[in-house]
């Protein structure tokens, strides 16, 4: 994998580049699908539902939303 000077995926298009974005998409969709699963359980324990699943849910989008933000941030891409 190629990498530019701050230690990041070369941004050229290269098969490093394109695995980096799947697997910023592959978390969002993790963080999504654990949210979920920790929602229906917590729904049906408490026979809440659907508001559990619904929170959850939320939570696991902003998760993957920090997880992406922390990600870029690492890696310091930015337009030259």
């Amino acid at each position: 994998m190629d990498n530019d000077k701050k230690g990041g995926p070369d941004k050229k298009g290269s098969l490093g580049g394109v695995l980096f974005l799947s697997s910023i998409g592959m978390s969002m969709v993790a963080s999504i699908l654990i949210g979920l699963v920790i929602g229906i359980y917590l729904d049906r324990y408490f026979d809440t539902k659907p508001w559990l699943t619904i929170i959850f849910i939320f939570i696991g989008v902003a998760a993957g939303f920090k997880n992406i933000y922390n990600t870029v941030k690492k890696y310091g891409f930015k337009n030259h």
